[in-house]
């Protein structure tokens, strides 16, 4: 039997029911017929229950310097919170001076962010690459003048002195190992959690609202200065609620091997904070989607078993060689798995295709492959796809709770999301609040989707690129750069890692394309060296061509077909914005930093 027409593992998902409205204009509006369950506000209630109901229950588990697990149960991370919690009270930590989280994921940053939560004080996990990556630490400062923070955690005082030198002036600092010094009060995170908690901390705790300021998430920053996203503790627990009503199955509890990080809102809202709603278990994963980091992915799935596996496609992609040629990990990663997550950007279909084949091959199942489209300002789900034998770049419909309203915007539909979900501003930033949202209250995302059957909203959306990213050419003719990028990266089988699309008020269009070094090693026996060597490989060009020419034959016109197309002679940098922390390009940033590079496509 071929793996295509196999059967599924089967798992529980909701009901599709969805209401389809149509005003003037041609706007639509869709909703779940389904409605959103009772939830509790309090992000930390949970906690609570779970120290309670299942105290022995490991909660997180993270890798010591000898590689040997290191693992916290539910009753000892309540407890800590609780004495962390009395510190920060006792420190000045306030709704109005948010905590600062200055560290990689860890148990130390998770625990801080809990009792941070509990005592109804917000808290920013804000990304390393700004302290440990930047020269100037302009966004750094920026956060930081934002939020006016009393406390800050660090990782690694040695790590980030530099930073906390610049930007933590009088200011409390805890650090997890190595302390720092500079004009700041100093403390271990062993010491403060010898602190004895007092009545203040569950005063606190109950007096927190729906509205009460849980999180400060700041946006990638890559077309300015990031902004403060704020997240109440009703709009996450709403979203969670939302979350396990379209997978019932997380109600039983799971174990996560995960490394998404936490001041994404993937990693930290969706993926720790389901584990600590729904009293699950996750294994920090040290390693991430990058040859070296893949590594340490490996050897942590070697020795922990997943129940639900979340991640970006680059991680799903990296993954594949090595369950392939690996047949013992092959059998371990498949089974415990009742079905596969991934976010963040679109993935490409041979990389849906390679895990059902192999699930197939490892259980005699298939699972089910599932998605959606959120946004940090969405805490961060809006759509699921649970359609069993779906395909890449289907995105589901709205979540319970949540109405979706598609506006005509330039031949595409803008899609723009209302919900007790959704993020009531940017923090300290009316207008960026007030632009965010249109004159009913729903946030504009600037994606684009389109219907698979505009007479059946049951059958669910695909994503159609960004608004901001499609651009005319010197014809005028609009041209999409998300459905181009996704069919150049299927027509390339695993040669196209990413692409960028060329062309703003130019005759044709044109591409930057980047190779998947696993490809070129596997498949082609071509040595790394560099980009530019590569670059240069007469087979590689080769290749690349016949896959242009291919695409070119069987487009429609000027905007829908890739003309010419040049091999990245470069590494993308995440320290210039090229790259992102979940492994997909910046097309924006590439354009701007290789403005020369894109010129060389037009002479």
């Amino acid at each position: 039997m071929s793996y295509k027409n196999s059967p599924f593992l089967e798992i529980e998902t909701q009901k599709i029911e969805i209401l389809k409205t149509e005003k003037e204009g041609g706007v639509i509006y869709l909703k779940s017929a389904i409605p959103l369950m009772d939830r509790s506000f309090r992000m930390t209630e949970n906690l609570v229950r779970w120290a309670e109901l299942k105290p022995n229950q490991v909660f997180l588990g993270q890798k010591d310097n000898l590689n040997n697990w290191q693992k916290i149960t539910y009753l000892d991370a309540f407890q800590a919170v609780l004495s962390i919690g009395e510190w920060l009270i006792s420190k000045g930590a306030d709704a109005e001076n948010p905590v600062i989280i200055l560290s990689e994921n860890s148990i130390e940053h998770a625990l801080m962010g809990l009792a941070a939560l509990h005592i109804g004080v917000p808290y920013s996990p804000i990304t390393p690459a700004y302290s440990t990556k930047s020269t100037d630490f302009a966004k750094l400062t920026h956060a930081v003048n934002l939020l006016t923070p009393k406390v800050f955690l660090v990782s690694d005082g040695h790590l980030y002195q530099k930073a906390l030198d610049n930007v933590a002036k009088n200011a409390e600092v805890i650090y997890i190992k190595n302390k720092p010094i500079g004009n700041f009060n100093a403390y271990s995170f062993e010491e403060i959690l010898n602190t004895k908690p007092s009545n203040l901390v569950e005063s606190a705790y109950q007096a927190i609202k729906p509205d009460t300021v849980a999180k400060i998430m700041f946006t990638s920053g890559s077309t300015g200065l990031p902004k403060g996203v704020i997240n109440t503790h009703g709009n996450i627990t709403t979203n969670w609620q939302q979350i396990v009503q379209v997978f019932p199955t997380m109600k039983k509890g799971f174990t996560l091997v995960d490394w998404l990080p936490w001041n994404h809102t993937f990693g930290g809202n969706h993926n720790l904070g389901l584990t600590l709603d729904n009293g699950g278990t996750l294994y920090i994963d040290n390693g991430n989607p990058t040859p070296k980091g893949i590594i340490e992915t490996v050897k942590n799935l070697h020795e922990i078993q997943p129940d639900i596996y979340f991640n970006v496609p680059k991680g799903f992609e990296e993954l594949i060689p090595f369950l392939k040629s690996d047949e013992n990990l092959r059998k371990k990663f498949f089974s415990k798995l009742t079905f596969l997550f991934y976010a963040g950007a679109g993935m490409p279909q041979h990389v849906w295709d390679a895990y059902e084949e192999m699930a197939y091959e490892t259980t005699g199942r298939r699972l089910l492959i599932a998605t959606g489209l959120g946004c940090t300002e969405a805490c961060p789900s809006a759509m699921f796809n649970t359609q069993f034998g779906s395909f890449a770049g289907m995105l589901g419909v709205p979540v319970p709770g949540l109405e979706l309203k598609l506006v005509p915007n330039a031949g595409k539909f803008e899609v723009r999301f209302k919900g007790e979900n959704m993020m009531p501003g940017y923090w300290r930033n009316p207008q960026a609040t007030e632009n965010a949202f249109d004159e009913e209250g729903f946030y504009i995302t600037g994606d684009a989707l389109k219907f698979v059957d505009e007479a059946d909203p049951n059958k669910g959306m695909i994503f159609d690129g960004r608004i901001a990213e499609d651009f005319k050419l010197d014809t005028g003719t609009w041209v999409s750069v998300g459905s181009l990028r996704a069919k150049m990266i299927e027509a390339g089988d695993g040669l196209i890692q990413d692409v960028v699309i060329t062309g703003h008020d130019k005759p044709f269009v044109g591409a930057i394309v980047f190779l998947q070094n696993i490809f070129l090693q596997e498949k082609l026996n071509i040595e790394i060296i560099n980009n530019e060597q590569i670059a240069k490989n007469d087979t590689v060009q080769k290749l690349l061509t016949e896959i242009t020419e291919k695409l070119y034959l069987n487009g429609t016109g000027s905007s829908t077909t890739i003309k010419k197309t040049i091999i990245a002679p470069f590494e993308p940098s995440a320290e210039k914005g090229e790259i992102t922390e979940k492994g997909s390009i910046n097309q924006r940033a590439v354009l701007t930093n290789w403005a020369h590079i894109v010129e060389e496509i037009y002479q």
